[in-house]
């Protein structure tokens, strides 16, 4: 007698699955490049049950896009602005395509410094930030000191680091951990203004 055997669908190493919304279950390509980490299926999940499934008329930025899985997840649950910033030209040739592929029109796909991206966004304007740099790049202090003015009162910030950061630190930068998970080598935090928190 033979086992049985389940059948197991597994993204690809090469690949992100937008795990809930319009676009549920849709794989995007992810392009090989080193240090690209696209945020776990398990973390996004936990991070969207943070912000609330359906994200209507929020106001969003993937200051280092990367694969877009953060921009693209939160379109796919309602997001009314979406800007995905990146500086790899390969990245943002892979960023369109998986924006044509899902027709996503409230996405836009921009090549650019995610600091300063952030520092152009108007006061209060985005409802979320998305900052995931590399981690061992110098980019977390300036675009946190960035976030506070660009937030709207309400707003949060996603940040995926290598370390926990404690209100100690961000308190200067005008935010403090609203939640946080760590998940394998990943520190998950979601921040906010002090009186929002």
């Amino acid at each position: 007698m033979k086992p049985i055997v389940k059948k197991v669908h597994r993204v690809q190493a090469n690949e992100v699955r937008i795990i809930g919304g319009l676009w549920k279950r849709s794989k995007l390509k992810v392009a090989d490049k080193p240090g690209l980490r696209p945020t776990p299926d398990r973390v996004r999940e936990t991070v969207f049950n943070w912000l609330g499934q359906d994200l209507t008329d929020w106001r969003c930025l993937d200051a280092f896009a990367g694969t877009g899985a953060l921009g693209f997840e939160a379109a796919s649950r309602g997001a009314k602005e979406v800007t995905l910033v990146e500086q790899d030209s390969a990245l943002i040739a892979q960023l369109k395509k998986a924006q044509t592929q899902l027709g996503a029109t409230a996405v836009q796909v921009t090549r650019g410094d995610g600091v300063v991206a952030i520092k152009q966004a108007a006061p209060a304007s985005l409802d979320v930030i998305f900052l995931d740099p590399p981690f061992d790049a110098p980019l977390y202090e300036p675009a946190l000191n960035a976030c506070a003015r660009a937030l709207s009162p309400q707003g949060f910030v996603y940040l995926e680091a290598k370390s926990k950061w404690t209100d100690e630190l961000l308190s200067s930068m005008g935010l403090v951990v609203h939640r946080y998970v760590k998940a394998g080598a990943v520190h998950a935090h979601l921040l906010t203004h002090p009186v929002a928190a």
